[in-house]
């Protein structure tokens, strides 16, 4: 029995740097959207008047939601292609990412939470697979490209939050405005991806459980996706509640975390070449480490701000780096090494922001957050060895 692809507009027949320009707008959307909502959160726990504990566990729905969807997105890209479903599954994250904002109580915030989780997770799959997809065609390494342009996204959407709530414009009336302009953007470049017959075979391994040396190096992805999913949740929690500061600049943390991130992807190539693998893995931990750990010892905004930088630079070319040793596994080959330790990697993105929510009610923030800090050292102490036979 076969399945049609879903009816979409049909794909031009364009030379591939026009199809990643297009999935780096899909990249940029999808950063811009998620981080637009990053500043609401406060308000929307103060609205609905969550503890920190109720607010963890309604952050958990989006994990739920994604945890359901990636492997059901596999399967999808398998069968359709990584174009139709790159189309579908951002057509309906975009309208889906102003749904909590307006959630009116805690079981309703919950169902919010997971079908934005559960849209967020297709489309992180599928527009990764299609950027894969995109770089083949190109024959050149440009996937930081990418994530650089999601990165820009999250910039874009907490700097532009941060002004529009110092305007008095409302959460609703915002996330909406991001909701319409992403599906404009998305449906302009969906022309311009390339068709499923570019997809390259060997999808039923796409989710394949990590062994031996990529068990090690998707652990370390583990920690440090559960760093950066912490960071966009909890950072303007922090701010705001355990600092004092203002609406508005409770967003501002984010925004430092992704302008640092997009500066340091935007540079990642050269930073790999100059330093190596190794030594940028051990630096960029103990960078992020140490900023984190600084702030939460001062305990003042700016030291916050100068702290989450930190995070973000540091962070910032760790995946690639540990993705790229992943592809150079012995007897593995590239795609299987990268797809076990990317899978294993994304479950701390979406563990890192409960986690934080439910070690916060007895410790408090500052103390949950901590924990992050260790773990960032674990990643400077351990990372070296597990990339020694990769060098």
């Amino acid at each position: 029995m076969t399945v049609s692809t879903p009816a979409l507009p049909a794909p031009l027949a364009l030379a591939p740097h026009h199809a990643r320009l297009a999935i780096s707008a899909v990249f940029f959307v999808n950063g811009l959207s998620f981080a637009s909502w990053v500043p609401h959160i406060p308000t929307v726990q103060a609205r609905l008047g969550l503890s920190t504990s109720l607010l963890g566990l309604a952050l958990l729905g989006v994990a739920l939601g994604a945890l359901v969807a990636m492997p059901l997105t596999g399967m999808l890209v398998a069968r359709w292609g990584s174009r139709a479903v790159t189309i579908v599954s951002s057509l309906l994250f975009c309208p889906l990412v102003a749904l909590p904002v307006r959630a009116p109580s805690l079981p309703l915030l919950m169902v919010a939470l997971i079908s934005f989780g559960a849209a967020y997770g297709a489309m992180d799959v599928a527009m990764n697979a299609h950027a894969v997809t995109v770089e083949r065609k190109l024959g050149k390494t440009v996937m930081s490209s990418f994530h650089a342009l999601y990165s820009l996204g999250g910039l874009a959407g907490a700097g532009s939050s941060i002004l529009l709530l110092s305007w008095g414009l409302t959460p609703a009336s915002h996330m909406l405005g991001v909701s319409v302009l992403g599906l404009a953007v998305v449906l302009a470049a969906s022309r311009f991806l390339l068709p499923a017959s570019a997809d390259e075979g060997g999808h039923a391994h796409a989710f394949a459980f990590p062994r031996g040396p990529l068990l090690f190096m998707g652990l370390l992805t583990f920690l440090v996706l559960m760093v950066e999913g912490a960071m966009a949740d909890w950072s303007a929690v922090y701010l705001r509640q355990s600092l004092g500061t203002e609406a508005g600049l409770a967003g501002a943390g984010y925004a430092v975390f992704s302008l640092a991130m997009t500066t340091g992807r935007f540079t990642g190539d050269r930073m790999v070449s100059t330093f190596g693998p190794r030594r940028l893995l051990h630096v960029g931990g103990l960078l992020a480490a140490g900023g984190l750990g600084a702030a939460l010892v001062l305990h003042h905004p700016v030291a916050a701000l100068i702290g989450f930088g930190c995070v973000g630079l540091g962070l910032s070319n760790l995946i690639p780096v540990l993705f790229s040793a992943a592809g150079r596994v012995p007897g593995i080959p590239s795609g299987v090494g990268i797809a076990a330790v990317s899978t294993l990697g994304y479950g701390g993105f979406l563990v890192g922001p409960p986690l934080i929510g439910l070690v916060a009610e007895p410790l408090g923030l500052p103390a949950a957050l901590g924990l992050l800090v260790a773990f960032l050292a674990l990643v400077a102490a351990s990372g070296s060895r597990v990339l020694r036979t990769q060098t």
